[in-house]
């Protein structure tokens, strides 16, 4: 017995077709790349003074110093030491939520609940702002604090969906070998919902990562505050866009990495 055919095989005729299609637009992006590139290459005039293209040598000695490479190291440096305190009070405080907001209690899941949501409804900036001025902590610790109970929140969303879409037998399971519910819920349920839901939880902390750069505004020298204030402000505008794509070259490889991190997570996990 032949499978069912969902749909009929393209012709010639329509590969033909596709193919005219992906070449134009192929040809379209490459070329306005090029247009791009050739942009900002050139040179360009500012108050009667020529200025050399975006692309010039002059416009990146600066990165012959082992001093810039340093500065540039410890705004990096700066940003994965705030990222990786805030992942960990972030994961704590998903598993605090996903157990308080999953309990029977409807005196404690109703007030987790409305915590919860107006945490995830919260603005990360105004948070920051808040804790800096409430608390009178430090940059660093504003910043954190302000990641960790955001992403906190969500990712305790994120695991309480997974405990509801686990199957029930589960925690029958567990409750039939004399466990407690809560004994059920940890040594049971939270793993297997923690590993069928990593990937989106890794895909969060990417988020969390990326958010980090907020500190700029509050005053905490991570990658952006050391890069496109301190040193712009030391070397001119005139090495402004070097430090942008260098800045940029950074937070991708950063976040790329931890992406195939949770892309590798995923094909483990099936």
């Amino acid at each position: 017995m032949s499978s069912p055919v969902l749909f009929d095989a393209p012709g010639p005729k329509t590969r033909r077709r596709s193919l005219i299609v992906s070449l134009s637009v192929l040809v379209v992006i490459v070329a306005v790349l090029v247009w791009v590139v050739l942009i900002l290459a050139a040179p360009r005039q500012s108050s009667g003074i020529t200025l050399p293209g975006f692309f010039a040598p002059s416009r990146w000695d600066i990165f012959k110093d082992p001093v810039v490479w340093s500065f540039i190291g410890i705004g990096a440096v700066n940003t994965l030491r705030a990222a990786g305190a805030a992942m960990v009070l972030a994961l704590a405080m998903g598993l605090l939520f996903a157990n308080l907001r999953t309990s029977p209690h409807a005196l404690i899941r109703i007030p987790t609940t409305v915590v919860q949501e107006f945490l995830r409804g919260m603005p990360v900036l105004l948070m920051m702002l808040f804790i800096l001025l409430a608390a009178s902590t430090s940059a660093f610790w504003a910043v954190v604090v302000a990641l960790g109970v955001y992403n906190g929140a969500i990712i305790g969303e994120i695991l309480r969906a997974g405990l509801v879409a686990l199957p029930r037998g589960q925690r029958e399971a567990g409750l039939s070998l004399g466990l407690t519910r809560g004994q059920t819920k940890a040594w049971v349920e939270l793993p297997q919902a923690f590993r069928q839901m990593l990937p989106v939880i890794v895909a969060q902390l990417v988020v969390l990562l990326k958010d980090t750069s907020l500190g700029y505004i509050v005053g905490y020298n991570e990658l952006i505050r050391t890069t496109m204030t301190s040193l712009n402000a030391f070397y001119g505008n005139r090495y402004l866009f070097s430090l942008f794509i260098v800045t940029l070259v950074i937070y991708l490889g950063i976040n790329l990495s931890l992406s195939a991190f949770a892309r590798w997570l995923a094909r483990r996990r099936n």
